[in-house]
């Protein structure tokens, strides 16, 4: 028998003035709107606490908001249980079952959907030949990495061919370089069967690599959302300029304004960058670590305070008049002195005025 091809179905899914409230104090999600596009990648990212998993959660229907409306497609599932919804998951733990071979996990939601038992083997077979594990069909899950029960429970998720597949935090448990592998897996299949797919997780590199928009979240609500190069490179404001990758915020002076373009001075360094709306005043900005120049001939004054080496490039504390910086800097082999003096400027892009901030 020739193995059937996993396919998506792929549908949109909105949320439309979404809230989630436990008990009568906590609201956990509040009053969001969110539309994900059908075929992309979107990620919910954020601190513990900021309402991003339940979102995720009412999405599979393992939580029922308390007000609003959720649709998948143009179905209205806001009050469906979860197994009325085409929605597959895959969670942190993996949960997979100890006692049976990996084939007859993948195989498992097949049964419950109906699916004849001949049918369901070619589809797990074709599930597992998917995520690169063909030949591992008899294993027990406790034979595997921890890299390869993640395959497995992405497979039994595939093989029921959602309308909307969901990530929870599905890398934690992996160690950083095989977390870098999965999630290149993963963004693949994606991208290969045209999949929808809501991703959870707190790892700011994680979802930038993966992701084709996100939802940046904080406390219950949506702080901001774009694709990864307009968050990082226009965060909206102080929140989302540290949270996404590591930025400097600091003080700074608008002196001047021409159309668009702001000039900025930092204890006589100048710098000319896109105002944002921002008027003449008292500003922040956000620098990139990258986007710091060290030893310029026109800049401000700091001191190295902590240099560290870690392989592929060098990692600088800097103290200065109004606090602490972090630069680093890809000259392993000159690297400054703890104790020296240096002059600091910018990068001619990356630096960003933060509104609000």
């Amino acid at each position: 028998m020739v193995k059937p091809q996993i396919s998506g179905k792929a549908a949109p899914v909105s949320f439309r003035g979404v809230s989630k409230k436990f008990g009568k104090d906590v609201v956990a999600v509040d009053n969001i709107d969110l539309e994900v596009q059908a075929g992309k990648l979107v990620t919910l990212l954020g601190p513990s606490g900021c309402g991003k998993t339940t979102t995720l959660r009412m999405i599979a229907g393992l939580e029922i908001a308390s007000s609003g409306k959720i649709l998948i497609g143009d179905k209205d599932v806001t009050l469906l249980p979860a197994t009325d919804r085409d929605v597959s998951m895959v969670f942190q733990s993996y949960a997979l079952f100890p006692h049976m071979t990996v084939l007859e996990n993948v195989a498992y939601g097949l049964g419950f959907s109906g699916f004849p038992k001949d049918e369901a083997r070619e589809r797990a077979l074709a599930g597992l030949d998917l995520v690169g594990l063909s030949g591992y069909d008899n294993r027990l899950p406790s034979e595997l990495s921890g890299g390869q029960q993640q395959r497995v429970a992405v497979a039994r998720a595939l093989v029921l061919e959602p309308q909307v597949l969901l990530f929870d935090e599905p890398l934690s448990n992996l160690d950083a370089k095989l977390r870098r592998q999965v999630r290149e897996d993963i963004r693949a299949i994606q991208q290969d069967l045209g999949l929808t797919v809501v991703y959870v997780t707190h790892d700011q590199e994680e979802a930038l690599a993966v992701s084709d928009e996100i939802v940046v979240m904080r406390n219950a609500s949506i702080a901001q959302i774009g694709t990864p190069r307009q968050l990082y490179d226009a965060p909206v404001d102080r929140f989302v300029a540290d949270f996404i990758g590591e930025a400097n915020i600091i003080p700074c002076q608008i002196e001047t304004r021409d159309g668009d373009t702001a000039r900025i001075a930092i204890e006589g360094y100048r710098y000319d960058l896109p105002s944002r709306g921002l008027p003449v005043g008292p500003a922040s900005m956000a620098v990139r670590p990258s986007r710091i120049l060290l030893g310029v001939k026109n800049g401000f004054d700091a001191t190295i305070a902590k240099a560290t080496y870690v392989g592929i490039r060098m990692e600088y504390t800097l103290e200065t008049a109004f606090g602490s910086m972090f630069a680093v800097q890809e000259d392993v082999y000159h690297p400054l002195q703890v104790g020296q003096a240096v002059k600091v400027g910018f990068a001619e892009t990356g630096p960003v005025l933060i509104p609000g901030g």
